[in-house]
């Protein structure tokens, strides 16, 4: 079975349509994963650079960013190390007026048992559950 790593550009070309040629690829290689005759793979990393590449170059409104990765997340045959932390920091992405990334580390910081802070990031103080310090 085919292995392959998903670049941010890909999932691009699925989610925006601007190409409609690579759209149906990309679509083709997503639906291969689905059926099982493909293990694709992706990164956090890829995930946080898909998230701000629809927000500030594509200028997609927040809510529909989230509905989008979250689908792309869901997608069965897609493996991304921490889905789980994804998942949970996009849902907190959606209640606070936060960055992203400023959610999914507050999230890793829950998986692994921090509660405290050493930020500079105003956008810490709006988390339930975790105290912020500066230095």
């Amino acid at each position: 079975m085919a292995k392959k790593f998903i670049d941010t550009n890909i999932f691009l070309r699925y989610l925006t349509k601007d190409d409609p040629v690579k759209y149906d690829k990309c679509k083709a290689v997503f639906k291969k994963a689905i059926e099982g005759k493909a293990e694709l793979a992706t990164s956090e990393m890829v995930i946080a650079e898909l998230i701000w590449t629809l927000l500030s170059y594509y200028k997609v409104p927040k809510a529909d960013v989230i509905e989008k990765v979250s689908i792309i997340v869901g997608t069965e045959g897609l493996h991304i190390p921490g889905k789980d932390i994804i998942a949970d920091a996009l849902v907190l992405y959606s209640r606070k007026n936060i960055d992203y990334i400023d959610a999914y580390n507050a999230v890793f910081m829950k998986y692994h048992g921090f509660d405290e802070i050493y930020s500079y990031d105003g956008d810490f103080d709006a988390i339930e559950g975790i105290k912020r310090e500066e230095p």
